[in-house]
């Protein structure tokens, strides 16, 4: 989808100021009736401010994904309106990064305004923001936990939504990881070459200390090999798949410091997961959401026979993330759930480096999402069986990608 002309309307919140804080962003078409994209997100304990920013940003990237040109913000912070239209200065040290960040996506477009509007007026992304801080009773549970001392692999009951978290349900667990040891490059044991960095950089701005994500493609299938679409399909792993997964394995074992193992529930990235949390003896953990694309009825088909079976229907799909395979789901539809994976990964394993065993469309949704970049990137990038990627996502909503497509231990 591509859209000439757009409005962004975004706003933050935060219940204590600093507090439980989320923002919301919604990009309507240019006749303000049909939603384009909508973006919300739990940023953990901050200030109105700085959450009004962070949704700011979040509509700014939704609206350069979808190739718009022209945009008009209208937010209810006359404080960002001010300073964005350059009528006020930035003086917080906490939005300094913030700020830069916002003016480098306008930068991106032909033209962008600031319009003032009454919070009434602003109702869509009001009520994104407030869902998104009413994530954080989950998050906020996961953390209480780590900050009581519990250990890797307790488990620790998470409220259901609107549930106090005094009264847990006890069919909602979570296994809760241990704070994060001390940078294994400054402890004089072991090198960055033997262990996962922990270096941020410092060029991106980005604040704290992030959850890193090793993101690993399962290991070879027989649809692998002979390159056909292979989405909600549950081919197993050949015996160099097997291998794969093994080699994978021992060279996450040499880095260490991994909290644990999070998968697809298709054997092919179980197997692949399941060889990993051996080898590092960490937990492993399925998330239904880090499945594969549903390629509907194109599952099992090449390249050649689907384009050749939906012939403009195949094309159209292509160019348009918003367009489902026949019986299948969309890119966008994907980019939704991973994005909620994203969210719950740096909730449960706040600071902490956790190896994702996917497929190719979630892998490369994650590393679309750290970069900031539209669906091109899809269709673009290419991943190996059992590759390595590395995306980090900071607390202030920062992220950065270390690695892409690393196969030198296949070898």
């Amino acid at each position: 989808m591509s859209v000439h002309e757009v409005i962004v309307e975004a706003d933050g919140g935060s219940r204590g100021n600093p507090g439980p804080a989320g923002y919301g962003a919604v990009v309507f078409a240019a006749d303000h009736v049909r939603v384009l994209a909508e973006r919300k997100e739990y940023v953990g304990v901050a200030t109105n401010n700085v959450a009004e920013y962070r949704g700011l940003i979040a509509g700014l990237a939704a609206a350069a994904e979808l190739g718009a040109r022209v945009v008009a913000v209208r937010m209810d912070s006359k404080l960002v309106v001010e300073q964005m239209a350059g009528r006020w200065k930035v003086k917080h040290p906490s939005m300094i990064p913030l700020a830069e960040q916002a003016r480098a996506l306008v930068a991106g477009f032909d033209r962008v305004s600031f319009t003032w509007i009454p919070r009434a007026e602003n109702s869509h992304a009001d009520r994104l923001a407030n869902e998104a801080m009413d994530d954080g009773g989950v998050v906020g549970t996961v953390r209480e936990a780590v900050s009581a001392g519990h250990t890797p692999g307790d488990q620790v009951a998470v409220p259901a939504a609107g549930a106090r978290a005094s009264e847990p349900d006890d069919t909602d667990r979570v296994a809760i990881a241990a704070e994060p040891p001390a940078d294994p490059a400054l402890d004089g044991e072991t090198t960055p070459a033997q262990r996962v960095s922990t270096n941020a950089p410092g060029w991106t701005g980005a604040l704290g200390r992030p959850t890193r994500l090793l993101l690993l493609r399962h290991g070879q299938t027989e649809l692998s090999i002979e390159r056909r679409y292979s989405g909600r399909g549950n081919p197993p792993l050949t015996d160099l798949g097997r291998q794969q997964a093994e080699r994978a394995a021992k060279m996450l074992a040499a880095k260490g410091d991994i909290a644990a193992v999070v998968t697809s529930p298709l054997q092919r990235a179980r197997a692949t997961a399941e060889a990993a949390a051996a080898a590092l003896d960490v937990p492993l953990r399925v998330l239904d959401g880090l499945i594969e694309t549903d390629f509907g009825d194109w599952e099992g088909l090449t390249f050649a026979e689907a384009a050749q079976r939906d012939p403009q229907l195949h094309t159209d799909w292509l160019g348009d993330p918003s367009i489902p395979a026949p019986g299948g789901e969309s890119f966008d539809q994907v980019r939704e759930r991973i994005e909620g994976v994203r969210r719950d990964l740096v909730a449960l394993y706040p600071g902490e480096n956790v190896v994702v065993v996917s497929h190719v469309t979630p892998i490369k949704t994650l590393l679309q999402l750290a970069l900031g970049v539209g669906p091109s990137l899809l269709y673009r990038l290419h991943l190996d069986l059992a590759s390595l990627c590395i995306a980090e996502f900071y607390p202030d909503g920062g992220a950065s990608v270390r690695l892409v497509n690393d196969v030198s231990y296949l070898s």
